[in-house]
């Protein structure tokens, strides 16, 4: 089953002599339930494609569409509203509000969206996080690994089925970066997500069922592992 579909995206940024095509012309499509890592050198095209597709930016031309709806032709609001219920967004940097404990760092996306917290399902990602014992601990509290596992949960709490990491190792040693990627996997496997990722790291990638190599804002390869 398809959850995204790319149809001939670019994103240019400037004008006349200045302008720069990020992403030209990219056709993709990624099925339920594929872990998907993209490759590619610094200023390939790789982030901001994750960004077209998760509708944290919109193309210059072309279509991007999540489970079936086209999301550039959503207004500011309800695909802010989509984005939240649908997609889940893990960065380099954790992002996390340095006032709000563990617990409720990872609430916020369900708070925000007036959803009724399923307290049988947040225990289970706590405990699968290995956040339990943390809940309650603020973020300069924690590790980097245990940072970037809440970054995830947050990430996770509104079961996207589709889940979207740039670089979400960048930061970490090679234990926690070995963590980080078994959790994210386990949750594709256990609630049936789909997780595309951005990876400078080979060993990485040769974990995810198919690799997509992008240079200069083109696809260049599209492998399954």
């Amino acid at each position: 089953m398809e959850v995204v579909k790319v149809e001939n995206i670019t994103k240019s940024y400037g004008k006349g002599d200045t302008k720069v095509d990020a992403v030209k012309n990219v056709n993709l499509s990624i099925n339920k339930g594929e872990f998907v890592a993209i490759v590619g050198p610094s200023g390939s095209g790789k982030s901001t494609l994750l960004h077209l597709m998760g509708g944290v930016d919109k193309p210059s031309s072309g279509k991007v569409y999540i489970n079936g709806v086209d999301i550039c032709s959503l207004n500011e609001k309800d695909l802010a509203i989509f984005r939240r219920r649908n997609i889940g967004l893990i960065y380099q940097f954790y992002n996390l509000i340095p006032v709000l404990s563990v617990k409720e760092n990872i609430l916020l996306p369900a708070e925000l969206d007036n959803r009724k917290i399923d307290k049988e399902y947040l225990n289970d990602l706590l405990k699968t996080l290995g956040l339990k014992e943390k809940e309650n601990n603020l973020p300069n509290e924690l590790s980097g690994g245990q940072q970037q596992r809440t970054s995830i949960g947050r990430a996770l709490i509104n079961r996207p089925s589709i889940i979207l990491a740039d670089e979400p190792t960048g930061n970490l040693d090679s234990k926690n970066s070995k963590e980080v990627i078994e959790l994210l996997k386990l949750s594709v496997k256990k609630y049936n997500q789909t997780l595309i990722m951005i990876t400078h790291d080979n060993n990485i990638a040769l974990q995810a069922d198919r690799v997509i190599a992008i240079e200069d804002g083109i696809i260049k390869a599209d492998e399954v592992i």
